[in-house]
């Protein structure tokens, strides 16, 4: 079926996709999870729905819905699994990799690599990684400091 509608989607209007909205993070520990995500990105935690309370992390106008590994609410992903992630995120413009860097450090998290020129979506990036609580691979980038 998908080839059919891989076919289909090539002999009619396309959609037009305007801006992600929200990822889902399946992880081992959510409070864990919040924690990284707060204390070392400055997202916001939030909690929606209230049968049963569920946790997301908020920034700028996207949000990284969390699952706990085997309790994910459906529907999920075929295979959901803590650490199998890479993200890109942006800092804020105005923001260096240098004190993205000096952060992180001070946060107690090890850049694993960086900073290295990347291409992001809209040219070239400058980017550090780390890695969150699970070992998703989080991507931190500059469009201001590419070259």
């Amino acid at each position: 079926m998908a080839s059919r509608a891989a076919g289909a989607a090539a002999t009619t209007a396309a959609i037009s996709i305007s801006r992600l909205d929200h990822v889902v993070l399946t992880c081992a520990s959510v409070p864990r999870t919040v924690d990284f995500y707060t204390r070392v990105l400055g997202m916001r935690a939030v909690t929606f729905s209230s049968n049963p309370p569920r946790q997301a992390l908020a920034f700028g106008q996207q949000k990284i819905n969390l699952h706990q590994a085997g309790q994910e609410f459906e529907p999920k992903a075929t295979h959901p699994k803590p650490g199998s992630q890479d993200i890109c995120l942006l800092l804020e413009s105005g923001q260096t990799i240098d004190a993205c860097r000096r952060h992180l450090a001070a946060c107690g998290v090890d850049v694993e690599e960086g900073p290295v020129e990347r291409t992001g979506a809209l040219g070239k990036i400058l980017s550090v990684y780390v890695r969150d609580p699970d070992g998703n691979l989080i991507e931190l980038s500059s469009y201001d400091e590419a070259k």
